[in-house]
């Protein structure tokens, strides 16, 4: 009996010796690959591997930071839960007891906020020992959103072994040092066009966390629809499409809390004074008439007061700093085509194109009566660009020429154009998405600082529920990446990151994101079988 036990125990050791030359083959073809999107400021890493124990935790001593709302807590939760991807994980541990274990993740967190605004510090830094007893993960930064980025990275050097059943972290030792180059790393949705159910907003909130974008630009309503509720003017909903196509003033919270517990701000938009015909459905008087109606009658108060309700209420539920006031695309002809606005335009001696520049900076003076800085489409540059506020952000979108003309005047900008930026352009490509450079042809240092960042748009004329994943991703991280990581580390032939970027696409698909493959412009579809790390 004992020669037997003995049998027994060595067979048993063998077994686990031939469990680890798994693990560590599984772990060698990662070695001198970087799979990390986007790419951080600095990295070093080895080619340990360590398993993560079944206990795994979050550890917060000497944090400034307390974590009364939960945000460090959730996010490490949602950490979790991205690393196993619905695996069944082997929490006996007995699947390589000899193995060193990694403990958990020690998160030093300087500032004692968290609140979410404008330029908040996202820097992190993250380390990954080999060995130690115990072994944990630290994370240093000076605010908790720039530890929810630390997260993410770690997410992306933890795999799921097949052969353990059990969680790794390779390629370590990991010393990692990060922040964002641009501080406004937007991605737009628009929710008029096409009504975009409450989960999946959400899930696209979920997935730019993922990519470290920072702004959701939430185009709620335009000609088509007006789907949100405005407590102020309760009938301007029935813009909507129908009765269940619609937001109440609560989702609209609910949305903002969602997104800001990852680290997002929800930058609202209402386009004045064109783009606005859904909101003649609740309020007639708005149009300038029946037959005619938009842009939105500039000779009626009534239209301004509607503005000012809009605002007070958004006042209440979106914090973030700008508001977006769009102001593109504005054909004035129906002013001089409905007798009532023409003769208020001749007794005030406004030609259309200033009327169009009286309303833009009177719906401006209303946002900032309500505390907002005001972000508002090129066109208003393009057609008056001095008479602007000096808070106004100008949203760059109809070429690469604007930029450097509106920084040079003293504005700030953010980069929109759409011949590489526009999600909803299918011939767009991804490596057009990775090669757009927001600091084009802006070589002042000083002109470089008022670009604030750029942001990819998802127009909603061909996009719903259905598909708007696949349409977002991979291309938005390709532009994620450009915008994160500092220029000098980008590459400077698309092709380099082929190979890190597909892994990605793959890992949002783990993660139950609907990203499209690689191959090909737009939302295309996988072309033949094989790994979705060859598509």
């Amino acid at each position: 009996m004992a020669k037997l036990s003995e049998l027994r125990i060595c067979f048993y050791i063998l077994n686990q010796l031939f469990l680890i030359l798994i693990v560590t083959a599984s772990a060698a073809t990662n070695v001198g690959k970087l799979n990390i999107w986007p790419m951080p400021l600095s990295v070093t890493n080895g080619n340990g591997v360590l398993y993560m124990s079944k206990d795994f935790e979050l550890r917060t001593e000497g944090s400034k930071y307390k974590d009364v709302s939960g945000i460090l807590k959730n996010g490490f939760s949602r950490l979790l839960d991205v690393i196993k991807t619905d695996h069944e994980i082997d929490v006996s541990g007995h699947g390589f007891p000899y193995l060193p274990k990694i403990q958990g993740i020690h998160v030093i967190i300087v500032s004692p906020s968290d609140e979410l605004h404008y330029a908040v510090d996202e820097s992190y830094k993250l380390t990954v020992p080999a060995e130690g007893n115990p072994v944990y993960a630290r994370i240093e930064a000076n605010s908790v959103y720039g530890a929810l980025h630390g997260f993410q990275t770690f997410s992306q050097v933890c795999y799921f072994n097949f052969a353990s059943r059990g969680l790794e972290v390779r390629q370590v030792p990991w010393d990692i040092t990060d922040k964002p180059r641009f501080s406004y790393r937007g991605l737009l949705i628009d929710t008029s066009r096409h009504y975009q159910p409450l989960p999946m907003i959400k899930k696209v909130i979920d997935s730019m966390a993922y990519a470290k974008l920072n702004v959701l630009h939430w185009h709620i309503v335009d000609a088509q629809s007006f789907p949100l509720e405005i407590p102020s003017y309760p009938n301007l909903w029935k813009g909507a499409y129908s009765d269940s196509e619609r937001y109440t003033i609560m989702d609209a919270t609910d949305i903002v809390s969602y997104a800001q517990t990852r680290g997002i701000n929800v930058l609202a938009e209402i386009d004045v004074p064109g783009h606005a015909l859904s909101w003649g459905n609740g309020y007639p008087q708005l149009w300038p008439s029946k037959d005619c109606q938009q842009p939105l009658d500039v000779s009626n108060d009534f239209t301004f007061k509607v503005i000012d309700g809009i605002l007070s209420d958004f006042s209440k539920v979106f914090k973030f700093k700008f508001i977006h006031l769009g102001g593109d695309e504005v054909n004035t002809s129906c002013w001089t085509q409905t007798p009532h606005v023409r003769n208020w335009l001749k007794n005030h001696r406004m030609t259309e194109s200033k009327a169009y520049e009286y309303f833009v900076l009177r719906a401006q003076n209303i946002a900032l009566s309500h505390g907002y800085e005001i972000i508002n489409w090129e066109e208003t540059f393009n057609n008056f660009g001095s008479k602007l506020s000096r808070k106004t952000v100008v949203h760059n979108w109809l070429g690469i020429g604007v930029a450097p003309k509106v920084v040079a005047s003293g504005l700030r900008c953010i980069v929109s154009n759409q011949d590489k930026w526009y999600l909803d352009h299918l011939d767009a490509t991804w490596e057009g998405f990775y090669m757009n450079e927001p600091l084009t042809n802006i070589t002042n240092p000083n002109h470089q600082q008022l670009v604030l960042g750029g942001e990819v748009c998802m127009w909603g004329e061909n996009i719903d529920g259905s598909d708007i994943e696949q349409t977002i991703w991979p291309r938005a991280a390709a532009a994620a990446e450009r915008l994160w990581t500092p220029y000098n580390k980008l590459a400077k032939d698309p092709r380099e990151v082929v190979e890190r970027l597909s892994h990605f696409r793959c890992l949002l698909n783990q993660r139950g994101v609907a990203a499209a493959p690689l191959n090909g412009p737009g939302r295309v579809a996988p072309y033949q079988p094989g790994s979705c790390f060859r598509q």
